[in-house]
């Protein structure tokens, strides 16, 4: 077989491992709940277990993955082999014959779910990639060490030339952002623009992986401080994948009710609306397939493995200076521009008090409309 190969791919979860996963949840071996813990919005611990059992018994009894599968099947898609590396990626054709290819890169807890109610909104104009990074989704099982940002970029920039893409444009969330700036600062005679979809939580890094910025007041100061420490709380989830992803990927793959608290609990923590809880800011269904694929693919502790290979890498973020960007902030602060944006360089700014860190989930019309208007403005 010719390496450079996109072979057709179809999901198909076998049934006994739906049935292993119904069966798991069924015999969950519950912590002694804690008197006083009874509130299901109350996330200051992490997720509630009275939440987190209501959320389980729905997965067990109430969803229905064929259907899910189904559905995101309705999607062409193949695999390829990078590097020595398989890549799952979902191609959606425009039948525009102008349109123009547009590759989304998402993050973590994140996978090409997360851009599902997003690619009917987009493909009258644009037609959709959404790679899966090393670890994630179907893109798994690892191949082996070594699979961090740059070198997902490469393969990324490969696989868009395998499927015709000379010229394309980039969207990115999270971890996918940096990707997406990477390919700009790497390829700028490929990469059209780059647009960023953002959240407030950017504000609680300041000082750690971004530079404060100059001429602030006290009052700011104490609100970025405040969102430090925030930040600061909600990140045990970094340390164990940066540091111990074996450790913590142990009990992500044993544990069905495990997986599904490392994840929701983050469409809590990094999504608009207290005191919504993560199935009130997301669509529920959607949310379940998404960590179903987790779950299927043992991708709790593979992706995972891309935190820690990241982190001890030795690569900075990148961004192309000469490609023009977007950015579109959602669950937005007064602070953002001035911290992320200080002299106005970023030509397409949009900020929006709708959604937060996952827009193609929350928000994806708000979201659909600010990619098409910025690509419209560069063409």
């Amino acid at each position: 077989m010719n390496e450079n190969t996109l072979t057709p791919f179809r999901i198909h979860v076998p049934q006994a491992d739906i049935d292993d996963l119904r069966n798991r949840l069924a015999h969950t071996r519950w912590p002694h709940p804690v008197p006083g813990r009874d509130d299901r919005t109350d996330f200051s611990r992490g997720i509630p277990q009275t939440y987190l059992r209501e959320l389980a018994e729905y997965w067990r009894d109430g969803f229905d993955w064929r259907a899910q599968e189904e559905r995101l099947n309705e999607y062409e898609q193949f695999t390829t082999v990078v590097d020595g590396q398989t890549f799952h990626l979902v191609h959606v054709r425009s039948t525009n014959p102008e349109a123009t290819p547009l590759i989304l890169n998402h993050g973590w807890p994140g996978s090409f779910v997360e851009y599902q109610r997003l690619i009917p909104l987009l493909v009258d104009e644009f037609h959709v990639v959404i790679p899966s990074p090393p670890g994630f989704g179907f893109s798994t099982p690892l191949s082996g060490t070594g699979w961090e940002l740059a070198r997902t970029t490469d393969a990324y920039a490969e696989i868009m030339t395998r499927l015709g893409y000379e010229r394309f444009a980039a969207h990115g969330t999270d971890l996918g952002s940096g990707i997406a700036g990477r390919l700009a600062a790497l390829h700028p005679e490929r990469v059209i623009g780059t647009h960023i979809g953002g959240d407030p939580r950017l504000l609680g890094l300041l000082g750690d992986k971004f530079p404060y910025p100059g001429g602030l007041s006290d009052d700011e100061i104490a609100q970025i401080e405040a969102m430090r420490a925030e930040a600061a709380a909600e990140r045990g989830y970094l340390a164990m994948q940066d540091h111990r992803p074996d450790t913590i990927g142990a009990a992500l793959t044993d544990s069905p009710v495990g997986q599904l608290a490392w994840i929701a609990e983050k469409f809590k923590t990094r999504t608009d609306g207290d005191p919504r809880t993560p199935d009130e800011s997301v669509d529920r269904d959607q949310l379940l397939t998404n960590i179903s694929l987790y779950w299927f693919t043992r991708g709790g502790e593979s992706s995972a493995q891309f935190y820690y290979e990241s982190e001890h890498s030795g690569i900075d973020l990148v961004m192309a200076s000469d490609v023009p960007s977007g950015w579109a902030v959602f669950d937005t602060h007064p602070l953002m521009r001035r911290a992320v944006d200080p002299y106005k360089a970023i030509g397409h700014w949009s900020e929006f008090t709708e959604g937060g860190h996952f827009p193609a989930m929350e928000e994806p019309e708000l979201l659909a409309d600010d990619i098409r208007a910025f690509f419209r403005g560069i063409s």
